[in-house]
């Protein structure tokens, strides 16, 4: 069950609250932002109680740095931001990449990507879950997030050649699970 948030209290009082050390505004802080924050942990992680430990680790971070806030652009932007580089963080720590030659980049992008390009996001996002967490966390990065194979590649420490084939390798087998899961779907529509 999620917790209920109060949206009387507003973004002001809540940073005020917070460092003030108030409880009752830290819980409400927690209640109005973890269902959110929750769902980009899930993203980046490969299951539940993985995603459990980004969220824990995401708001001790907010809590922390809460004081360097400076009230430009959107504090539920801030929040994330830290999220999702707390859950950068953890696959930096893991190091799940997986080294791709140039010859399989090159094979790799001409293959089966015109049926991923036509899909929806919201599509793909319930099998992003299935790809090993190096290529899960590139495509997020790039996809999801917005960043560039030069930004991505300088934040987890890869050339940005590697993130592209990253991306690319991703969409492969992106587009193999789509495929196996409408045969599966149609095979079960003739029967």
């Amino acid at each position: 069950m999620t917790p209920k948030s109060n949206q009387n209290i507003t973004e002001l009082d809540l940073i005020r609250g917070c460092l003030e050390g108030d409880r009752r505004i830290q819980q409400e802080l927690y209640n109005r932002f973890s269902p959110k924050m929750y769902a980009v942990c899930l993203r980046y992680a490969g299951n539940a109680e993985e995603a459990q430990d980004i969220l824990q680790e995401g708001f001790i971070k907010v809590f922390k740095k809460l004081d360097s806030f400076r009230n430009e652009g959107s504090f539920e932007g801030w929040v994330r931001r830290i999220f999702v580089n707390t859950a950068i963080e953890q696959f930096r720590r893991k190091r799940y990449l997986m080294p791709v030659t140039e010859k399989e980049e090159n094979t790799i992008e001409g293959k089966y990507l015109s049926v991923l390009d036509n899909l929806a996001a919201s599509d793909i996002m319930a099998l992003v879950q299935e790809l090993s967490p190096g290529y899960r966390t590139v495509f997020n990065m790039y996809v999801v997030e917005g960043y560039s194979h030069k930004e991505i590649g300088d934040i987890l420490g890869i050339s940005e050649g590697t993130s592209k084939s990253q991306l690319s390798r991703a969409k492969v087998i992106l587009q193999d699970l789509v495929k196996k899961h409408i045969d599966k779907y149609a095979g079960s529509k003739t029967k």
